[in-house]
């Protein structure tokens, strides 16, 4: 059993629990993940290593209630404990080669996007960040972005904090004056789709975190499979940062589609997220 040490609600749909997890703690690297079951009887799924703590050995993860077992897991307070909590999976990001870096987030996707920044600047890599949101209201991690950045440009659809538009409209005016080597994007998936045809343009390298639907995590089921460059990877042991230039977006999104109609069902409460919110 895994202790929550710490529950924050950081948006009306986004949560922050610091989980105990010495065995996981000690290897954990940025860009990794872990997977966990609420119960014993519980699916498991995926999420990103938002932080980690080795002081007191926990591990952070921010998650968006969209689904069944990310409803039940926000049902848990604090000193209640999750049945599986397994990891670190996946391949770290590789910062050996970054020297100037533009970390691109939005939505949830942003809780991905902090731990790569905190890494950045412990690094002593100039690191500018875009972090895109609806509204006002699902803006979170804004501070500690801030931080940790050179630039912080913080972007919502409406106006309502920031800058109102697109990540990509803030992405199109950096492009005309900064010469970064390495460009990170998190998001959903049309986002990081426009992004990497942006970059392409400019010949600078773009890594992709890809979120598919896994089952067991270890490349058994092969549930998370992309397609790049032409090639079959499973995200769970091959990525899940992958060369945005390379990635098959169209196909990606495709397949993110095939199992809403089950997750909707399964859901004990009608999502109030609207259609095509950001996630």
């Amino acid at each position: 059993m895994y202790p929550i040490i710490e529950k924050k609600i950081l948006t009306p749909y986004v949560s922050l629990m610091r989980i105990f997890a010495p065995e996981v703690t000690k290897h954990a690297l940025p860009g990794q993940f872990i997977m966990l079951r609420v119960t014993d009887e519980g699916e498991r799924i995926p999420l990103t290593i938002a932080d980690v703590n080795h002081e007191d050995q926990t591990i952070t993860i921010i998650f968006q209630v969209a689904g069944a077992t990310t409803y039940q897991l926000n049902q848990l307070k604090e000193n209640e404990s999750i049945t599986d909590f397994v990891g670190p999976l996946g391949k770290p990001t590789d910062l050996s080669q970054v020297h100037k870096a533009l970390v691109i987030g939005g939505g949830v996707g942003c809780a991905i996007a902090y731990p790569l920044v905190k890494a950045l600047y412990q690094k002593k890599v100039v690191v500018d960040t875009i972090i895109g949101f609806r509204s006002q209201e699902f803006v979170f991690l804004s501070q500690e972005f801030k931080k940790v950045s050179r630039h912080l440009h913080l972007v919502t659809d409406d106006g309502s904090l920031g800058t109102k538009g697109f990540v990509t409209d803030v992405l199109r005016e950096l492009l005309k004056v900064e010469d970064y080597d390495h460009i990170f994007c998190i998001g959903p998936l049309p986002m990081m789709k426009v992004v990497s045809m942006m970059t392409k343009e400019k010949k600078i390298k773009t890594i992709v975190s890809m979120n598919p639907i896994m089952i067991d995590g270890t490349g058994m089921c092969g549930g998370c499979r992309v397609t790049v460059d032409g090639k079959i990877y499973f995200a769970c042991v091959d990525g899940p940062e992958f060369d945005g230039h390379l990635v098959d977006f169209d196909e990606a999104i495709v397949r993110s589609k095939m199992y809403q109609s089950f997750e909707k069902e399964a859901y004990p409460h009608r999502c109030k997220l609207k259609e095509g919110e950001k996630s």
